[in-house]
Formats: structure tokens, sequence, C-alpha cells
């Protein structure tokens, strides 16, 4: 995978990529189907991005289910692309994409900038408080997973998968690696959530991986992340109690003769 120039975001790239910014603004929302629309539900953004948003107040949604999203006098066309598991901690959330090129929201995202959070908030830079820090990065689970990820650095970027996620890093494999200590934005894509965080390559596998620590996540995507390694450990669980254990009953060899 070379590295490239970065290309216009189109609807087939979903969220993974450009400015995504967390806000709470008040719209309400209608289903769209052949019978027409339906009644209005208000709603209110969790994140919002070029071509469209997350949203909380959501009920009986489906995925590709067209919703029209009004914001005062602007109003869109949209395509549920995500809704969240109803028994998580992200129930009630719902992720749409706009069909038409404008959003309800244009002017705050030409107003706003992202906002990034530390990963681990720590009140003293000690070399005490640092060593704890490490500490609780090693012990932290990892877990395998299938999902992609976008290294940018100014205006290139590197295409990749994410094969292995914790709360503090990622395993990720890719061409064109940046060398340790290079410093990027990196962008994942994982159960159809995404997420941005600032990080820094620690190691590289092989030339083919590396390894990557989080120094900081966009404000409002830590309960994303959050809920991305609760599904992974909840399936990791299902796969250690769906193992049968067999039990190995040895007997004596028969005394000869």
């Amino acid at each position: 995978m070379a590295v490239k120039h970065k290309p216009n975001a189109s609807q087939a790239d979903g969220l993974l990529m450009g400015k995504m910014l967390h806000l709470a603004l008040p719209v309400r929302w209608s289903l769209v189907g052949q019978d027409g629309r339906g009644p209005l539900e208000m709603a209110c953004t969790y994140d919002i991005h070029p071509r469209g948003a997350r949203l909380l107040g959501g009920h009986d949604l489906s995925l590709g289910d067209l919703v029209m999203v009004e914001r005062g006098r602007n109003k869109a066309l949209c395509q549920v692309v995500w809704t969240a598991d109803p028994g998580s901690q992200l129930a009630g959330q719902f992720t749409v994409q706009c069909v038409e090129k404008k959003t309800p929201w244009d002017e705050e995202l030409r107003q706003l900038e992202e906002e990034y959070q530390p990963v681990i908030v720590v009140g003293s830079s000690s070399v005490g408080t640092s060593s704890i820090r490490q500490e609780n990065r090693r012990r932290r689970p990892r877990y395998s997973v299938d999902g992609k990820a976008e290294v940018i650095d100014g205006v290139q970027y590197v295409e990749g998968h994410v094969e292995e996620l914790s709360e503090f890093g990622a395993r990720i494999s890719a061409k064109d690696l940046p060398r340790p200590g290079t410093d990027f934005r990196l962008t994942l894509n994982v159960f159809d959530v995404s997420m941005a965080l600032k990080a820094q390559v620690k190691y590289l596998v092989n030339n083919l991986g590396m390894g990557v620590e989080f120094h900081e996540i966009r404000r409002g995507d830590r309960p994303l992340l959050e809920y991305v390694l609760s599904k992974l450990r909840k399936a990791r669980n299902k796969s250690v109690e769906d193992f049968v254990p067999v039990e190995v009953v040895t007997e004596p060899l028969a005394a000869a003769g």
C-alpha cells in the first residue's frame, strides 16, 4: 500500500476520514419510506462530520433506513449506517450518512476544529508516575481484531489493517510504515465504529506491521473505544465458554501374562 495524497472523501469512504466534532445540536428526524415520511422524532447530535453525524435518540432503526434530519430550516436526507447494540452503554445512538453533499451543520464544521484529550489522565509528570503509566499500558488486555486503519501525516496517509487493539495501543499491518518514534494522526474503524487518535510508532514488525501507542483521543471518542473493547471482550469470553473440555482418563496397563 503506497503512500498517497489524501483524496476527497466520498460516501463510500464511510466515517473513517475527515474532521469530526463532538458537538450537541438538537435536531428532528423522521423515517422516510414508500408511504412517505413518518412522525417527527427529537434527537441530539453526539458527533458531526462533513458526511453525516452520530445521533442520540433513535429507536426501531435498521441499517439502510432512510431518514430526514432537520435542524431549523436546514434538512438533509440521510441513510442509517450504524446502530448501537440496545443492551450496550451506547443504546439509542445511531449514525447517519447524508445522501446529499450539504449537511444541516455545515456552518459549525467551518468554524470549529477537532479537540483531543489525553488517553491517560495523569496529574503528575514525575518519574514514578511515568513508570506506573507504562506498567498500566502493559497490563491492559489486547484483543485480536479485524479493522481498518489510516495513518495520516500531513497531506499523506497510509492505509492498513488493525490486527490487535487495547485501551492504550494497537498493532497495525501496512506497507510504507513510518519510522519508530514518529508521531501521527490515526483513524480506526472497527465494527463500523470510527475513532481518531494521536499516536506514536513504538516498534516495527518485519517491515510489514507496527506497534503504536495512543497518546490522545478525539473528544467524544473514548466511549466508542470502550464500546469496541467491550464487544471484543464479550467475544473472547464467549469463545472460552464454547470450548468443551475433554476429560482424559488414564488406566494402568494390564500386567503381562
